[in-house]
């Protein structure tokens, strides 16, 4: 498992002394690497709205993240846990998750850079929620056809008593005439005896020596037996009594189910095509919505932090989480300077700044990015 962070420090000769010294300890292992996130000239605006737009951040980071994690799940839902699959198409801007954040470039086109903060956080947030939105839907609809499909299959192949007979019963085995008719009897294997012995005096209108075995498997068989129209209700009351179970049954019905089977089966086909390429679509565009809010919180604290002129550097420290407590500890030292009061420990800091309060505390600005949404998928 991978620890990812994207940390800011301020460009003063002391921090930037420091961050060559984090690249040398770095370089010294095969578990770790650090380099530069990108992260355009972006308006500032006045305090106020920096003070807003940290708690809104903070909200729509969270939001965002949920989104990607319910869309990932879906993915893997719709695609019955295949990794591979997932991996396929869980890419943003065509690379895999991982490469697009190591190489992260401002999209300006989506996020004009001229836009102030709040207009950059609202175009993101709406994008975000109507995916959200949308995507309830789909996953409903979809889900219904499955449901619908795997509830008819169940039906189709279970035991005796439900299953499709299509396969055991021919219309020559049915006598149908204006005052024959044939039925079905399912009758457990310890009963079969019982059965032969007994279902000519169900009703005096059976035809005698009727009754023949049609299918047998571990837990019973299918009987039919031949009567007069007349006595159907009769027999049906009578067996009942004996605990033998009489099919309804008609090749009509049958044919009709199979063609219901046949038809959600090509309705689940092409929902799945159109769902998949759905979710990867809109994966793309939450994931890569995601890391520009995440490049947004890094903008933000930093003027917050840091002051102005804007005058900072955001960097990626990507490390085995087995060292991450190390690497902690490393960076605490190193840039103890930025705030001597700030520990590694202190995660209940009464401060004012909306979004820091509500996560880790470092002398230094620090910003997680969730590696397990990144290694799932």
């Amino acid at each position: 498992m991978t620890d990812l962070w994207l940390i800011s420090i301020p460009l003063d000769k002391k921090s930037l002394t420091s961050v060559e010294q984090l690249k040398h300890t770095i370089a010294k292992t095969s578990r770790a690497s650090c380099c530069k996130f990108s992260i355009p000239d972006l308006k500032v605006g006045i305090l106020d709205s920096l003070l807003s737009i940290s708690d809104d951040l903070s909200k729509l980071d969270t939001l965002t993240e949920s989104v990607i994690k319910k869309t990932c799940q879906c993915m893997r839902g719709v695609m019955e846990h295949s990794t591979d699959k997932l991996m396929e198409n869980a890419l943003a801007n065509g690379v895999d998750l991982m490469s697009y954040v190591t190489q992260f470039q401002w999209d300006k086109a989506k996020y004009p850079t001229a836009l102030p903060l709040p207009c950059l956080a609202d175009i993101i947030n709406k994008e975000v929620s109507q995916v959200e939105t949308e995507l309830k839907c789909r996953a409903a609809a979809y889900n219904s056809v499955k449901t619908s499909l795997q509830t008819l299959e169940h039906k189709l192949s279970g035991n005796l008593q439900t299953r499709s007979l299509n396969d055991i019963v021919r219309k020559e085995d049915l006598v149908v005439s204006e005052y024959l008719t044939t039925l079905l009897v399912v009758v457990t294997r310890r009963s079969f005896l019982q059965w032969e012995r007994t279902y000519e005096s169900l009703s005096e209108f059976v035809v005698p020596r009727s009754s023949r075995k049609l299918h047998e498997d571990g837990e019973g068989g299918v009987f039919s037996v031949t009567l007069f129209k007349r006595a159907v209700c009769e027999f049906k009351a009578k067996a009942q009594e004996s605990k033998f179970t009489v099919r309804e049954y008609s090749f009509d019905l049958e044919e009709k189910t199979q063609q219901e089977r046949q038809r959600l089966g090509v309705h689940k086909k092409e929902q799945y095509g159109i769902f998949v390429r759905w979710l990867k679509v809109n994966f793309n565009e939450v994931f890569v919505a995601w890391i520009h809010v995440k490049a947004l919180r890094v903008f933000v604290e930093s003027v917050l932090r840091y002051g102005l002129p804007v005058n900072y550097q955001a960097l990626l420290l990507q490390t085995d989480r087995k060292c991450s407590k190390k690497h902690r500890e490393e960076l605490a030292s190193l840039f103890t300077h930025l705030d001597p009061t700030a520990t590694a420990s202190k995660t209940d800091v009464s401060c004012d700044i909306p979004g820091l309060c509500q996560q880790e505390y470092f002398s230094y600005i620090c910003f997680d990015i969730n590696t397990n949404v990144l290694e799932t998928s």
